[in-house]
């Protein structure tokens, strides 16, 4: 009886060693170095914001979280590079809703599915785009410059290029709007806020850092935002959905794993985060750059990438936009 009481016992002790041996995965994790994948160049606001975040895991997590700049083709390189991954959770892809438009402007180009290759963390925030007119342009308000534009037919709209959300919301206000304005690309949010203020066009969707200090000097003046609420950096700006209920865009920032990274894994992840953006100098970067901290759970990323994908095919089959 004794005997058999002893290899109860050790059975026991046998199992619980191996209970204790495999915690799961994401109290583990991560145990070495981790890669986090800008698909743009450095020094833009993706790979500060990047940076900061991978600093924030960095101290909290005690393992070293690098960002690797992998630009190129609207930022579908860096994306595919991740989406080819292995899911074992040290490979993370930090991107902006350019995924959500470029899926659908590239089209067979694209060579995964974002859906399906890849797993959503958190949104991480959201930076709102503000319309804006050259002050020569006689008007105050949106009505104002859509009743302009039908009566003229001669607006010239600058946007920051092809397939950005400045480019979708120009046609977003043609096509809810039902005006004939003139979109003109330029290399960035630079050069296209440089040609509003030279007078060499009329307006644009700019984003909102690049267009704070003009706002503030009077060389442009703000009409709305087009985010779906309003923005605490333009408090007194209406919303472009209070006027056209569909017209909703932004400069969103998010966080993918590949498919695969087991969900504990996900949820640690999704927690710093969520933590790291309660932190003053994450909080007050962020709305510097004109934006707003979010923080959602991965089930609200996956339902908003949805809808943004959805709502950006809507757009560029209407309005028979074609990539180069």
């Amino acid at each position: 009886m004794k005997q058999k009481q002893l290899k109860l016992a050790g059975a026991v002790l046998a199992a619980a060693a191996v209970v204790c041996s495999l915690p799961a995965q994401g109290q583990q994790w991560p145990a070495k170095a981790v890669r986090i994948i800008v698909p743009f160049g450095a020094g833009g606001g993706t790979d500060i914001q990047g940076r900061l975040l991978g600093q924030k895991f960095q101290q909290s997590m005690g393992q070293n979280f690098l960002v690797d700049n992998r630009a190129g083709a609207s930022g579908l390189i860096g994306a595919e590079l991740v989406a080819k991954s292995p899911g074992d959770g040290y490979t993370i892809l930090f991107t902006t809703a350019s995924l959500a438009v470029n899926i659908t402007l590239y089209g067979k180009r694209v060579k995964f599915d974002p859906m399906t290759d890849l797993i959503p963390v958190s949104w991480i925030s959201s930076v709102p785009l503000v319309l804006v007119a050259h002050p020569s342009v006689p008007v105050k308000n949106v009505k104002e410059l859509i009743a302009l534009a039908k009566k003229s037919g001669k607006m010239i709209a600058a946007h920051n290029g092809a397939g950005t959300t400045s480019h979708l919301s120009v046609e977003m206000l043609r096509l809810f709007g039902g005006v004939e304005v003139t979109p003109v690309p330029y290399k960035g949010g630079g050069p296209a806020i440089v040609s509003l203020i030279s007078g060499e066009t009329d307006f644009s969707f700019a984003t909102a850092l690049a267009a704070q200090p003009f706002i503030k000097s009077g060389k442009v003046r703000p009409l709305a935002v087009t985010t779906a609420k309003r923005s605490s950096t333009f408090p007194d700006l209406p919303t472009m959905n209070s006027i056209y209920p569909e017209f909703e865009s932004d400069n969103w920032y998010a966080m993918f794993f590949p498919k695969g990274t087991p969900s504990d894994v996900v949820a640690k992840l999704n927690a710093e985060i969520i933590k790291a953006l309660k932190q003053p100098d994450v909080d007050s970067f962020i709305r510097k750059e004109g934006g707003e901290p979010v923080g959602s759970t991965p089930e609200a990323l996956a339902e908003n990438f949805k809808k943004e994908v959805a709502k950006y095919a809507k757009v560029i089959k209407a309005a028979n936009i074609v990539a180069n």
